[in-house]
């Protein structure tokens, strides 16, 4: 279930600033039938994964910037190697950077 903490991190520093509106497209388009809008997990699926809460400082402190970039460049696997979370396809480091600030903004 750790592992899920750094399936979805996203939004920070001024060389992302150019990746922002990239980031929260790819963030609408891929990440939230999971992990909900504002990041918060509580989608039907987000409930069924046992998705956590983004916007939750402590969860944010549970995982580093470069494990969230693992996660969104390999994906995730559970303990019996079962995929928890896809790779995130087709997006450069630049971008997965961008989406790993993304997610850090989702703080509260």
């Amino acid at each position: 279930m750790k592992n899920l903490a750094f399936a979805v991190i996203l939004v920070c520093g001024p060389a992302l600033a150019g990746h922002a509106a990239d980031a929260k497209t790819t963030w609408t388009n891929l990440c939230v039938k999971c992990h909900g809008t504002e990041g918060k997990g509580d989608t039907k699926m987000g409930k069924k994964l046992a998705i956590k809460d983004y916007t939750d400082a402590t969860v944010q402190a549970g995982f580093t910037d470069e494990q969230a970039f693992k996660a969104l460049k390999e994906g995730i696997k559970d303990k019996t190697g079962a995929t928890r979370m896809k790779a995130v396809e087709g997006l450069s480091d630049d971008e997965i950077n961008g989406m790993v600030a993304y997610v850090r903004g989702l703080k509260k």
